[in-house]
């Protein structure tokens, strides 16, 4: 009888002796056709002295003795010829393969090569893969690595990435609800973060879950804490905000084009404004130069415009941009944007604040977008992504920086006329050119077939998790680049935490299963989640409706009504503004000399623990303009 390697029974060779504690016997099979990419064995299926039948199954990795090398084949059909079946006795099957690379042995480790340079031949025996050989195929070959978890054919051997390759060249984590793919995305940050200590990293989480899985890494940005000024939006991005994400009118884009330069001029020029209104090209300045200015300069020279005889006709589109721009400034939704009493060039606190830097040992922000206006997301995430790129570009390598999109369909979709096209080409630019400068992008989606196909293709490596959608299925196996395509015909059918793993993060392309997590790394953990089991009454009491339905309803009264008494000098800023809530402010942008309320710059570079500094009243003295003025 023919043992692995194709000697006979006495004639067993050392490049193929088994370990003592292999079996005895192990089904084998020969080649009967090859066509250059799979090959069909031929086999029976026997029954060993235990009684017990040896199987080949689908998913396998097997190898064909070839002599001086094994060729290494993937099961992806095993067929019972005239699909009958004897209990009791050999039945002859026939086993589909697709060819995958070559082992070699140099020296004393067996070396995996992709590709085929000898093909097997008619009668070439065939058996299941040694575990020495199986590692080799698997091994990255000295690159850094990572372990994620384990082979799904063999639990005893680890699966690793390419940290550095998987970075380099962007990755993308794919897989429909409930397949344990955001707790794959939590575990490769984490080994990721462990092994590029120097990386920073952006989650734009739509879904508020990541912050929880990465407590000791992680800084939590909401809706509350965020601080990012009008003026470091681009004028597109600048519209989708003003015009709540609806088809803009193009005669008042061309207003605001021509109204933002001078304001910006104004800022730096106090008085000369007006004497160079006509001549912006001069000061250098566009409506979308990152310089400060007061939207109270905006709207009071619409007011000026409006008076003149000479704009007779445009008073319509002057009045309805006012009305929009007044709408956005007191809209309580919108304080991040408009909250600051006091118009100041912060861009180094808000990159240091948005990038972690200086990283105060928590090197990951997490920006959760859960409750923020969905008019406003697309234009927060372009700001972001923006300045994720140009921060990597003039840091001339010295700072990296990881964005993680989820749910990245939303943003950058298949059809061009869908999604917000500065966010699109925002995140586009960071997928084709951020490598280059060290920015890379991390791409999370359940739906892959409605994401943009040119930025999937720059996603060198993929997780490819359980797909059921036979579109998405498509779009991964027009992905993969190797010879193992046959192995994503499992992707409808794969277990939770399971994972197709294939591109340049590593060796070759692998089924796999990620790590389990600790619960308290789990995504989307609250502690009340984490008591729930223990006391279900204590939750019911924890549930303040009341504070909900206020929440929901709030539109800034509560503080308007406590600016109409001004606070005594020293007087402790209210808890409610210290935690971003400063609604009676929405809008108001003092001018040179006014006073009013100094609160803490939720910007400025937080204590490793993050907790918002009491802030004092420096001045009670009233606003001149009113209490919720806009000039």
């Amino acid at each position: 009888m023919y043992l692995e390697g194709g000697t006979t029974q006495g004639e067993t060779t050392s490049q193929e002796r088994r370990a003592a504690d292999q079996p005895r016997r192990r089904l084998l099979g020969h080649v009967v056709h090859c066509d250059g990419a799979r090959a069909t064995i031929a086999a029976d299926t026997e029954v060993d002295d235990a009684g017990q039948s040896n199987y080949w199954t689908v998913g396998k990795m097997i190898s064909i003795n070839m002599g001086t090398t094994r060729t290494v084949g993937l099961v992806y059909a095993v067929e019972r010829p005239q699909h009958r079946w004897r209990d009791g006795e050999a039945n002859p099957i026939a086993i589909s393969v697709e060819l995958v690379g070559e082992v070699r042995d140099r020296g004393s480790e067996p070396v995996f090569d992709r590709g085929i340079t000898e093909y097997p031949y008619v009668g070439a025996p065939a058996h299941r893969i040694r575990s020495r050989d199986l590692q080799a195929v698997y091994d990255l070959a000295g690159r850094q690595q990572a372990v994620i978890g384990k082979l799904s054919q063999d639990e005893a051997i680890d699966a690793c990435i390419a940290v550095d390759d998987t970075l380099n060249r962007h990755f993308a984590v794919v897989g429909t609800t409930g397949v344990g793919k955001s707790s794959a995305v939590s575990l490769l940050l984490r080994k990721t973060i462990a092994s590029r200590p120097d990386l920073r990293v952006l989650i734009l989480d739509p879904h508020n879950e990541f912050a929880s899985a990465l407590p000791e890494h992680a800084v939590r940005v909401d809706t509350n804490t965020l601080d990012l000024p009008f003026w470091l939006f681009r004028l597109e991005e600048l519209v989708e905000v003003l015009f709540r994400g609806r088809e803009p009118a193009p005669e008042e884009v061309e207003l605001l084009r021509d109204l933002i330069p001078n304001a910006k001029h104004h800022y730096r020029n106090p008085g000369t404004a007006a004497a160079l209104r006509r001549s912006n090209d001069a000061s250098g300045l566009t409506a979308d130069t990152p310089v400060p200015y007061r939207m109270a300069d905006v709207l009071k020279e619409i007011d000026e415009r409006i008076g003149q005889l000479e704009n007779k006709v445009e008073r319509p589109l002057y009045r309805s941009l006012k009305t929009r721009i007044e709408a956005a400034i007191n809209d309580p939704r919108y304080r991040f944007m408009f909250a600051a009493r006091v118009i100041e060039d912060t861009i180094h606190e808000t990159i240091g604040r948005l990038f972690r830097v200086p990283s105060h040992g928590k090197t990951v922000t997490c920006f959760e977008m859960a409750g923020m206006p969905p008019e406003v997301v697309n234009s927060v995430c372009s700001v972001m992504a923006r300045l994720a790129f140009d921060l990597a570009l003039w840091s001339e390598g010295k700072l990296n920086l990881l964005v993680v999109c989820e749910e990245a369909h939303r943003y950058m979709p298949a059809d061009p006329r869908l999604g917000f096209a500065p966010t699109r080409h925002a995140l586009a630019r960071i997928a084709k050119e951020g490598r280059k400068y060290g920015c890379y992008l991390g791409v999370v989606t359940q739906r892959p077939g409605e994401l943009d196909p040119t930025v999937l293709s720059q996603c060198s490596t993929v997780f490819a998790m359980r797909l059921a959608n036979d579109q998405d299925q498509a779009i991964i196996r027009s992905a993969i680049a190797d010879s193992s395509a046959s192995m994503l015909s499992f992707l409808s059918a794969m277990g939770r935490r399971e994972a197709i793993a294939f591109g340049e993060g590593v060796a070759t392309t692998m089924r796999m299963k990620f790590e389990s997590l600790p619960p308290h790394a789990l995504p989307g953990v609250r502690d009340t989640d984490r008591r729930k089991a223990s006391n279900p009454e204590e939750i019911d009491r924890e549930v303040d409706l009341v504070s909900i339905v206020s929440r929901l309803r709030d539109t800034g009264r509560t503080l308007r009504a406590q600016a109409e008494t001004p606070p005594h000098i020293g007087a402790p800023v209210p808890a409610s503004l210290q935690a971003g809530d400063r609604g009676y402010a929405a809008g108001y942008v003092s001018q040179p000399g006014e006073t009013g309320v100094s609160r803490p710059s939720a910007l400025s570079p937080l204590h490793p623990a993050d907790e918002p500094s009491l802030g004092r009243y420096t001045s009670a003295a009233p606003n001149p303009r009113g209490k919720f003025g806009t000039r």
